[in-house]
């Protein structure tokens, strides 16, 4: 099973972070939730980019281009093994710097990997 930090989790059913969560959990994956909104999502707090986790396999991106920026730095100090820019966080700002520090990438959706069994 892959531990996966999401970026951008949110408490809100009708977001897409919420729903890959809940997806992730159902198949047995382990997740850490960072984002700016409060509470909790599949049974798991919502954390702030405080805390680095030095053992995540991917971290999935739920959050915009212009909002990146300030979690280049945690992302890189994370080290992952990929990081999934899911449709719509497609950065090439933040793939040259994933580049630089040796983190493969993909361009996909979470939802169909697990949908598909290819995650």
């Amino acid at each position: 099973m892959k531990k996966t930090l999401i970026i951008g989790a949110s408490p809100d059913p009708s977001r897409y972070a919420y729903k890959a969560a809940h997806m992730l959990k159902g198949r047995g994956h382990q997740i850490v939730n960072v984002g700016v909104k409060t509470g909790e999502v599949a049974g798991v707090d919502i954390e702030k980019p405080d805390h680095i986790h030095h053992d995540i396999d991917t971290i999935t991106l739920y959050i915009g281009p212009p909002t990146q920026p300030q979690y280049f730095d945690y992302i890189v100090a994370t080290n992952p093994k990929r990081v999934v820019f899911n449709p719509g966080t497609e950065n090439r700002e933040l793939q040259r710097v994933l580049d630089a520090n040796n983190i493969a990438y993909t361009e996909a959706c979470t939802l169909v990997l697990l949908a598909t069994g290819q995650y």
